[in-house]
């Protein structure tokens, strides 16, 4: 329950209505309260804090992505009991008598919260390090109908241990654990949709606790697939949680519209709070990123941590693309292409195409473990990534997209339902010969659309639903890969290591943290900076397209010209640079024409590419 209902009731002068603006006050208050930016550090996170250590009805925050938005409910936001001095308090076993004459009928909403998915193990570290801490709570022994995520294995008492960086954050998880984190491969067959409990996560593997969020105002404000930090008040009472043929009647006044539900909608619509606790919303922020070394919201620190940093720009940048080129086996053009799609955004969208978006192809890739360890080094630097190794198994067996389960009026999740701004990496190396079924060419459909119109259609059974999305692909592939992608690199080693493992680790722990942390500020700041052409420089550029296809009309396309015009909005926004210059369009110009030179080279050694 809201916290200010329960003042309704607790207080007398709450109840006489002297004062009907008081909610607003309250609410308006705690917003003032938490925009402070120290609150980030003494407001408890789920994300952080294990849920046994934090007491019922307490403030707490939730950084986590909108899964699912369940239908608007009614319920008794104003009541009292027969006896109104009485201080009620839902207890277990307690019998309540209503006075209908001072009811109020409500209408909130309950959108199903998860933690971000794919968030790098460097991110949660980093944020559990400035998270505030938090004592034991003594005085609330739950009744739990089944085990909390806190009572698995690995978490113990001591939050520190509960939070150590995890090697494999995607690995697959012990049958311990299948209630608390997804499971190792999401299926595509329908009975998983609600025969059983699960925490209903995008990503296989993912751990942490999902939230019930009851939201009071501004409804139109969130949309399916944000990415939120909520403060709100903790609801852990368990006996709000027991299926209806359970719950004493008087209780389901609270909430009418509980008893019109099916077994199997109560069982995904109210899970045990132990293993998704109830947080009342008081306040949301969207997220433009979850980079805890950036300041997340737009005040004046973070115009002058901006200013100060993009002093740096320049330098940063060569040191990361030295150690990108590192990486690459020593290419430096893969290398500079490989750092511009680290910084690619779809910035906005004309019609059904997304502007700003590079998917980008690798090709060429030694096999074995190289793209593997690859992906590793790519999740060090962003704080939200996916490796999707594209075997036959997986192709056919995984569920992307995500299915609307009508049964248990619920969405099921799929592994295209990311956070903006994530980094999937499709590893094709890993495809092998054999046929795809329905499944998989579905799957493989998905992610076509994905690269090229940056949407998820949703499977709602009767109908599909376009959903926009923001998400920065790579592909590596051996040869060219079956997937569309806006810049093809074929990989030139320039060294051939003797122990590719040893190789790549030697050249990640040759960096410091601190110039990593660099790194990572760097590629998440570059994707926020504004960007704009010059009439001066876009009449150059047009004159300049002219003049390349006066000899050979068809050398460059007007496909050629989108694909340089946002290498060149890259590489300006690499070096800090918020409008393009001349010297930025050429250099543009020759990167692409390298690109090219070696495409076409490439092309001629393989004769059977495309």
């Amino acid at each position: 329950m809201r916290m200010w209902f329960v003042c309704r009731f607790c207080c007398p002068a709450a109840q006489s209505n002297s004062n009907p603006e008081w909610e607003a006050k309250v609410l308006e208050y705690f917003k003032g309260q938490l925009k402070e930016k120290e609150s980030h550090s003494w407001v408890p996170s789920l994300n952080d804090v294990p849920l046994h250590y934090l007491k019922p009805n307490s403030l707490v925050k939730f950084r986590c992505l909108v899964q699912d938005m369940f239908d608007p409910e009614f319920y008794m936001g104003v009541y009292e009991t027969v006896d109104p001095s009485t201080k009620f308090k839902p207890r277990s076993g307690s019998v309540l008598r209503f006075k209908f004459t001072n009811t109020v009928t409500a209408e909130r909403q309950t959108f199903y919260c998860v933690p971000i998915p794919g968030e790098s193990p460097w991110a949660k570290e980093i944020s559990f390090l400035s998270a505030a801490r938090v004592v034991p709570s003594t005085s609330y022994v739950p009744s739990r109908q089944k085990r909390s995520y806190e009572e698995d294995d690995d978490m113990d008492t001591q939050p520190q241990k509960q939070r150590e960086p995890h090697t494999e954050p995607h690995g697959n998880g012990d049958s311990k654990r299948q209630e608390t984190e997804a499971p190792s491969s999401q299926t595509t067959a329908p009975s998983d949709c609600s025969s059983h409990l699960d925490l209903n996560f995008p990503l296989p593997g993912e751990r942490g606790p999902a939230c019930l969020v009851k939201v009071y105002e501004g409804l139109d404000s969130f949309k399916l697939n944000d990415t939120l930090e909520i403060y709100g008040i903790l609801s852990v009472n368990p006996v709000l949680t027991v299926l209806g043929e359970e719950k004493d009647p008087s209780l389901l006044l609270l909430n009418p519209t509980e008893s019109m539900e099916t077994p199997e909608e109560q069982r995904a619509h109210d899970p045990p709070a132990s293993l998704v606790p109830r947080l009342h919303m008081l306040y949301a922020r969207p997220l433009q990123h979850n980079n805890p070394l950036l300041p997340s919201a737009p005040t004046e620190d973070q115009s002058a941590f901006v200013s100060s940093f993009l002093v740096e720009m320049a330098s940063v940048r060569a040191e990361l693309l030295a150690y990108l080129t590192h990486v690459l086996l020593g290419d430096g053009l893969a290398a500079e292409y490989l750092l511009l799609h680290l910084i690619s955004n779809v910035y906005t969208r004309r019609d059904v195409l997304p502007l700003g978006k590079f998917t980008l192809n690798l090709s060429g890739c030694p096999l074995n473990s190289y793209t593997e360890r690859l992906y590793q080094i790519v999740q060090q630097l962003v704080p939200c990534s996916y490796r999707l190794s594209m075997s036959l198994h997986t192709m056919n067996s995984m569920r992307l997209v995500p299915k609307k389960d009508y049964v248990a009026n619920r969405l099921v999740s799929g592994a295209l339902q990311l956070a903006r701004n994530t980094s999937l990496f499709l590893d094709e190396t890993q495809l092998e010969q054999g046929q795809l079924d329905s499944s998989g060419v579905r799957n493989i459909t998905a992610l076509g659309n994905l690269i090229s119109w940056q949407k998820v259609d949703y499977d709602f059974s009767y109908h599909q639903m376009e959903f926009p999305c923001n998400i920065n692909v790579l592909v590596t592939s051996e040869g060219r890969s079956l997937l569309p992608s806006d810049c093809q690199v074929p990989l030139q080693p320039q060294v051939t290591p003797p122990n590719m493992e040893e190789y790549l680790t030697t050249i990640h722990m040759a960096q410091f943290t601190s110039q990593i942390n660099k790194f990572r500020v760097y590629l998440s700041l570059a994707r926020t900076l504004d960007y704009s052409i010059s009439d001066e420089v876009t009449k150059a550029v047009e004159d300049d397209f002219v003049d390349m296809r006066k000899d050979d009309p068809q050398s460059v396309t007007a496909e050629d010209l989108h694909r340089m015009l946002v290498v060149a909005r890259l590489l300006s926004l690499s070096l800090g640079q918020t409008t393009l210059s001349r010297d930025g369009w050429m250099r543009a110009k020759h990167i692409d024409m390298l690109r090219r030179s070696r495409t076409e080279q490439q092309k001629s050694l393989n004769g059977n590419e495309p």
